[in-house]
Formats: C-alpha cells, sequence, structure tokens
C-alpha cells in the first residue's frame, strides 16, 4: 500500500507523462486526477475508477483522503487552473452524463477520459510506457473531437448580419437568445448588442469601447446583468436580466444596477425576462418597481411595474 506523498509524487509523474503544463503538475492538480480517478493512497492504480465529480466534491475528497485543506474561495483555482486545463487537454471530460447542462449550473460534473482510464489502470506494468505514448500521440485528437464536440451544442444567437455568438447549451442559454432575437427586435428596434452573458466565458461578448462611450467603464469586479442593448434611437440601455435558475430585477438588484451603471449617458431601463408566464408567478412580490418584465411565452406584450412611463428611464 502506498503512502500519501510516494501516491502523490505517482500522479505528479502521471501528469509529466501526460506533458501537462509544469503549473499543471503540481499537488493541486495530482489531487484531481486522483480525485477523478477515486484513488486513495490504499488502493492500487489497477482499481482506479471513473466517477462523475464535481468541483467541490473534488476538494472534499482530497481532504478525507489526503488530508489536503483547501479554502472554499480556491474552488476557482481548481477549476480554471487545473481542470479546465484537464478537459481542453483530452484528459477529462465535462459532463458526459448531461452535455446540454448549462454552464453555470451547480450540478456540473467531470470524469476522466475512458481511453486514459485504461492507460492508468496499467501504471505499474510492463505496458504503461508503451499505452502512455500511444494515448498520447491521439491526444490532441480527442482534445480536438470533445471540442468540437462542445462547439455543435453551442447556441447561436445571431446579432447582425453575418456575425453571430455562441452561447453555452441550457435552458439559460435559450432565454438569452430569445432576449436577443425576441425582446430586442420587438422593443427596441435596431438596438446594439452590448454585453451578453453565459457564453462559458463571463466577458463572452462585450463591446467595452461602446460602454465607455456611455460613461460606464466595468471591471471584473462589475456584476453584468445578462443582457446589455443600446437602443440607440431613444439613448436607452436596456438592463435585462434573464430569469431561470437565478431571480430578476428585484429591489436590491435594481441598486445594484444602477450603481454599476450610474456615469450612464444614457438612460437606464431595468428588465427582468422570463420564459413562461408561470414562471413569473414565482417571482411576482420581489420584482422591483419602476422595472419592465418580458415574458418568451408572449413575446409581443411587456408589463410594466408602476411609473409615468411604459418603457422608458427614470430619473434618480
Amino acid at each position: 500500500m502506498a503512502t500519501r506523498d510516494t501516491r502523490l509524487r505517482e500522479a505528479m509523474a502521471v501528469l509529466v507523462d501526460l506533458d501537462m503544463p509544469r503549473a499543471q503538475s503540481k499537488e493541486r492538480s495530482a489531487l484531481c486526477l486522483l480525485a477523478l480517478l477515486d484513488l486513495p493512497a490504499e488502493k492500487k492504480w489497477a482499481e482506479c475508477s471513473a466517477p462523475l465529480i464535481g468541483i467541490t466534491p473534488i476538494m472534499d475528497w482530497s481532504r478525507k483522503h489526503y488530508g489536503a485543506e483547501y479554502k472554499p474561495n480556491t474552488r476557482e483555482t481548481f477549476r480554471r487552473q487545473t481542470i479546465h486545463q484537464f478537459v481542453a487537454a483530452g484528459i477529462a471530460l465535462y459532463n458526459p452524463d448531461k452535455p446540454d447542462r448549462p454552464v453555470n449550473s451547480p450540478a456540473a460534473v467531470y470524469q476522466i477520459e475512458p481511453s486514459l482510464l485504461a492507460v492508468l489502470r496499467r501504471r505499474g506494468s510492463r505496458g504503461y510506457a508503451v499505452a502512455m505514448t500511444a494515448f498520447n500521440e491521439r491526444r490532441h485528437s480527442l482534445a480536438e473531437r470533445y471540442a468540437m464536440e462542445r462547439e455543435m451544442r453551442m447556441v447561436p444567437v445571431r446579432v447582425a448580419p453575418g456575425k453571430k455568438i455562441k452561447l453555452s447549451p441550457g435552458g439559460h442559454s435559450e432565454q438569452i437568445k430569445a432576449v436577443v432575437e425576441k425582446f430586442g427586435p420587438r422593443f427596441a428596434p435596431g438596438a446594439t448588442l452590448v454585453y451578453v452573458g453565459d457564453t462559458g466565458d463571463k466577458w463572452g461578448y462585450f463591446d467595452i469601447e461602446k460602454l465607455a462611450g456611455l460613461g460606464v467603464k466595468v471591471d471584473n469586479h462589475g456584476k453584468m446583468p445578462d443582457v446589455v442593448l443600446y437602443y440607440v434611437e431613444k439613448n436607452w440601455l436596456l438592463l435585462v436580466e434573464s430569469v431561470t435558475s437565478h431571480g430578476p430585477v428585484d429591489s436590491k438588484r435594481h441598486q445594484e444596477l444602477a450603481k454599476l451603471f450610474a456615469g450612464s449617458t444614457a438612460g437606464l431601463v431595468y428588465v427582468s425576462a422570463f420564459p413562461t408566464r408561470r414562471v413569473m408567478n414565482k417571482y411576482l412580490e420581489t420584482i422591483s418597481w419602476e422595472s419592465e418584465v418580458w415574458c418568451a411565452d408572449a413575446p409581443t406584450h411587456l408589463i410594466h411595474f408602476n411609473g409615468t412611463r411604459f418603457l422608458g428611464p427614470y430619473k434618480t
């Protein structure tokens, strides 16, 4: 039976065998690999398996089996500086059980690549080196294939003739697509898309120059709405929250957005976009006054929450 330190050194050696960069060949990455294999020190490499496991469970597993204590706020470090690279390199799969799971879902899981699992079960045997060499020779093609499969699952959103954005799969993205393609043309015709989230990258589509030209500068700490449209004709910025798993523009969110866009030379319009009126009913008590509500199942209608205008900004 291997000791904790011996097994960690073995895992780091495997990452070197996989030609992973130095930053992804250290202890944190070794722990991630071992968690993906469910391989505590008392098991043999031949006994490794392929559980579906998320980031927090990986950290919990590392604590339980290897005494590795990481603070909860290092979760993003695990995800962005190890697991993302594992997926990009073709050695781990993202949501293989449900490929259309939304990119920001708390249920997101990862799994070791099946052919790599077979190689690692041979570690310590005479055939391991040959099997690893063969895997590395086809690993890049595997990574490209998996990347292509992820690309095919993206949801296209057309923003201008000849241009399109691809959103990560899932209900939230479909709702954002509806905001851009159904809400915008009806209630802000000719509007310019300034920002859209949920592309797999927080800043996936962001016309930062357009927003800066309107007096708004946002850094990476700014909590952007799901969609920002600039209605040129009326000089309005429409700040749209797409309500699926997260809430609408309630009083707290209204204040946050007002502060974030405080420097805007354009009027601010706050919109909560729901997939259906049934979903809207769950949030009726919390929707902020002086905001708008739009439902994708009734795209030609808009619900106005109080005030002197049907649709428009208010002076603070």
